[in-house]
Order: structure tokens, then sequence, then C-alpha cells
């Protein structure tokens, strides 16, 4: 798992499934590697007081935005989600009761059971 570091200090990691996750949803839309982001944010909501998104950028990063490298994947966030993302693993998991994303945030003091809503 590499880890990548913006500046400013904001880090965030993929694991090998998570970007093998995000690598097989930019081939199944026809999107470029080399120009698709992971736009990874956080926004107020959900059950613990803030939620978790990801979203396919496909546009140049925003002037104020972090930029990281992740497993050979590029991640957009913006400066309000570096606050509370830096730090953060992304991983994915599979089961026989569901698949998706996952988040290890050591910045979070609470979270939901559903894994997608956390405090700080």
């Amino acid at each position: 798992m590499r880890e990548t570091r913006a500046e400013g200090g904001v880090t965030l990691t993929l694991t090998e499934e998570a970007a093998g996750q995000v690598r097989h949803f930019f081939a199944a839309e026809s999107l470029d590697e080399k120009s698709a982001a992971l736009r990874v944010s956080v926004m107020p909501g959900g059950c613990s007081g803030f939620e978790y998104t990801l979203e396919v950028d496909e546009d140049d990063p925003a002037d104020d935005d972090y930029v990281l490298e992740s497993q050979g994947v590029r991640l957009f966030m913006d400066p309000f989600s570096g606050q509370y993302l830096s730090g953060v693993t992304i991983g994915y998991h599979s089961s026989f009761q569901g698949q998706g994303f996952t988040f290890e945030n050591p910045n979070a003091t609470g979270s939901c059971g559903c894994g997608t809503s956390f405090s700080v």
C-alpha cells in the first residue's frame, strides 16, 4: 500500500483492492486513467455527522484541490474534506453480505454501522 502526500501534508491511501475497483470502473466507462480521477470528499450529514463521498472526476482539479496519487490512481480532494480525510485508507470489501468501499479514518471519533458516516 502506497501512501501519497500532497502539499500541506495531506495524505490519502488506496489499498490495491480499492485501486483495482476504481480502475475497473474507469475501464467500464471508457475513461482514460491518466485524465480521470477519483474525487474523495466529505459532506455534512449521515447518522454520525459527516459522510464520505466518492465520485469520478473527468475535469481538471479545482485551483485549491489537493491532487494525490495512490496505487496509480489520481485522487482529488478539496481543502474542507482534507482536514477530515488526511490519513484515511480507502479499501474495498467483498463478501456474501455485500461489497463496497471501506474507510479507515484515524481522525474519526465515532462511526455508524453502515461505515459511510463518521464523527470527529
